[in-house]
């Protein structure tokens, strides 16, 4: 009965720990016309702010990989979610360039703590229980980007305005990972070498993962202002084309076992390829909203069992330990939310955005047909 209370605090916690990452992240997709607007700054400009929220993730994953083995996963999970909380409003009142680079660099200082804690909770608590689980926790990172793009979207829709917006949002993420607190183990940290000289087949999956990622931060990132420069939607509903994505990622995770189990990962990936290069080509050609909003649907679910299929070939590879193999595998998503937003932002400024986009669909459709050579030459 102890056992079985544990269990359940454990899986609550880390299930508000992926909804906060979530909502942080997608609540701040909506406000991305603003702040361009607000600064007078060009594609190029924004892009370079844009990085520095990759930079700030990327120095915060490498530092956590260090704290978590000195202090475990809980208290990094606490103070990266009440970061989220507090630096999410500063992103809508910083009045220069300079200060909305500092704060999307503390935001992004925030955002790589708490991921990559969370999933090392998710992984222990993983094997722990001994059931699979990490579908279900990215689903619930989806459900909360569905969260805080709705609800960014919504009160901008009624006129409250964008500190307001964040407000609410912030609030709600601390409400959440306070209570998200007493569920989480307070963990001991990792062992094990922490560095072996990736496999062929591990870098592979890596690249793939980056791609993944790169793409998925991009639409986050772009697909309010593509919609907006389009003319499709007015700026304060720019954030629905990330609210129809984010709930076919949601809709498309919480089924991705059952689908996996009956088709496979090959099969999972590959059949993934038509609804997403139907769904960009929607996206930038569509000439009304609606036409629109079906390709971000369809794209949402393509790519939605991407991550999770990668991070299961990962760690079931023989070649190299599987907690380094994880490891490069979130190195190289994370350099993927590096310069994804940056890249794109120079191709929208030499090419324009449509451009940028169409890019974008191809290389997914590069991931998903390279399942064949990712499945092989596992021994």
């Amino acid at each position: 009965m102890i056992l079985s209370a544990n269990w359940s605090a454990g899986l609550l916690g880390t299930r508000l720990a992926f909804f906060v990452a979530g909502v942080g992240l997608a609540a701040w997709a909506p406000l991305v016309p603003l702040a361009k607007e607000r600064l007078a700054v060009d594609d190029r400009m924004l892009g370079l702010l844009l990085l520095c929220l990759g930079t700030g993730s990327v120095i915060a994953m490498l530092l956590t990989s260090v704290l978590n083995a000195r202090y475990g996963s809980k208290p990094i999970i606490l103070a990266g979610g009440l970061g989220l909380a507090i630096m999410l409003p500063c992103l809508v009142i910083a009045d220069t360039p300079v200060r909305l680079g500092a704060a999307l660099f503390a935001f992004g200082v925030s955002l790589g703590s708490i991921d990559v804690a969370m999933n090392i909770h998710a992984i222990e608590l993983e094997r722990d229980t001994g059931c699979p689980l990490m579908s279900g926790f990215h689903a619930q990172y989806s459900i909360g980007e569905f969260t805080g793009s709705a609800a960014v979207t919504a009160f901008l829709s009624l006129q409250l305005g964008p500190v307001f917006s964040t407000l609410v949002c912030s609030a709600l993420m601390t409400i959440a990972i306070v209570s998200a607190w007493p569920g989480l183990a307070a963990g001991s940290g990792q062992q094990g070498p922490s560095f072996v000289l990736p496999h062929r087949n591990v870098l592979l999956i890596a690249v793939l993962a980056a791609i993944t990622f790169l793409v998925e931060g991009a639409m986050l990132d772009w697909s309010a202002l593509l919609l907006v420069e389009r003319e499709l939607l007015a700026e304060a509903h720019g954030g629905i084309g990330c609210m129809v994505f984010s709930i076919a990622m949601a809709a498309g995770r919480l089924s991705g076992d059952a689908v996996v189990a009956r088709i496979g990962d090959r099969a999972t990936l590959i059949l993934g390829t038509l609804p997403i290069v139907t769904g960009f080509l929607a996206v930038v050609a569509a000439p009304v909203a609606l036409i629109a909003m079906a390709g971000f649907l369809l794209i949402g679910l393509g790519i939605s069992n991407v991550v999770p299929v990668l991070c299961r070939r990962a760690g079931n590879q023989k070649m190299m330990p599987a907690g380094v193999a994880i490891a490069v595998i979130t190195t190289a998503g994370y350099a993927g939310i590096l310069v994804g937003p940056a890249g794109i932002g120079f191709v929208a400024h030499m090419f324009g955005l449509r451009l940028a986009f169409g890019m974008l669909g191809a290389l997914m459709s590069i991931v998903t047909l390279s399942a064949r050579m990712m499945m092989t030459d596992h021994r």
